[in-house]
């Protein structure tokens, strides 16, 4: 099989670039060219939100979306960005955040953890779990579920993780899903699929290296489960998740075998793989239609979770 004629376009054109590969400059001019690519690719059309700017007690900043009335209760989706923790923010995500808090009709919190190399593991777990938990007691909503794509889809599983052994015991709140999309879940990087899909399909090994030393610059620290939560004591008791991959993706198989551990574990999972689709492309709805596609199941899932009465 080969990727979908969108993608070998998309391919093509940046393969004719001219403009410098994210694992050849700096993390500063990485962001910069992130953001601008994600700006060329994302949907044109996206859902008209009502948007506001949160701040936990922490100092993390958080942007809500809600296509619903301003009084109306609704679930809350705490969502992650992806960028190897070291790229991407709520501006490279915004699109995103629109298309599920409409389609999934909840309000959406994107969260602006702080980024590695300037804030190394395990800062982005602490701020995920602290946006988390504030959502969680100031939202009004019952119901709360975690999500992300590629390191947010990591911080999504970690937090998940955490809610269960903590928070259970301390009287904090129990998420009722977790939305992971194509999500890094072993820093071990040792794949077949890696092997596979780690040189031509945008998200290279090279690059995933990078992200890794920036987040992770001690190998030590890659078996902790916060970084690598395939590698926690227990998958069981976790809420139930949706886990989406692409075919083309050097995380292919991470998400495959994550969705094999919580069914191992008794949690009730839904894993759904695009197979001639690359990492990155639930963000490229502009140009490739299984983006629109993706997003839409990703909001079946997601209603389907919001819609079990709470426990």
């Amino acid at each position: 099989m080969k990727p979908h004629p969108q993608v070998e376009a998309l391919l093509e054109a940046a393969a004719r670039s001219r403009l410098p590969t994210l694992d050849k400059v700096s993390p500063f001019v990485a962001r910069r060219l992130y953001r601008e690519r994600c700006a060329a690719v994302a949907p044109k059309s996206v859902p008209q939100c009502q948007t506001r700017l949160l701040l936990t007690s922490e100092g993390v900043p958080i942007r809500a979306y809600r296509a619903a009335e301003k009084n109306e209760v609704l679930p809350a989706l705490v969502y992650f960005h992806g960028g190897g923790w070291t790229i991407g923010d709520v501006d490279t995500h915004d699109a995103l955040c629109r298309q599920l808090a409409h389609g999934a009709r909840c309000e959406v919190f994107s969260v602006e953890y702080r980024l590695a190399p300037e804030a190394p593991f395990p800062a982005a777990v602490d701020d995920c779990i602290a946006a988390t938990r504030f959502v969680a007691q100031t939202s009004g909503a019952d119901r709360v579920a975690v999500g992300g794509d590629s390191a947010g889809g990591n911080l999504a599983a970690v937090v998940a993780v955490h809610a269960r052994d903590e928070w259970k015991m301390r009287g904090g709140p129990l998420l009722c899903f977790q939305l992971l999309i194509y999500p890094a879940t072993d820093q071990n990087m040792h794949t077949a699929s890696l092997q596979r899909n780690g040189n031509d399909y945008m998200l290279t090994r090279t690059l995933m290296e990078r992200f890794r030393a920036n987040y992770l610059p001690r190998s030590a620290d890659y078996g902790d489960w916060r970084a690598s939560p395939a590698l926690a004591k227990s998958h069981a008791g976790l809420p139930r998740a949706f886990i989406l991959t692409a075919g083309f993706d050097p995380l292919l198989d991470e998400g495959r075998q994550y969705a094999d551990l919580l069914a191992r574990a008794g949690v009730e999972v839904t894993y759904r793989e695009y197979p001639d689709m690359i990492h990155g492309f639930v963000l490229m709805g502009g140009v490739v239609d299984a983006a629109n596609a993706a997003v839409a199941e990703c909001c079946v899932e997601l209603r389907r979770a919001f819609d079990k009465v709470p426990a």
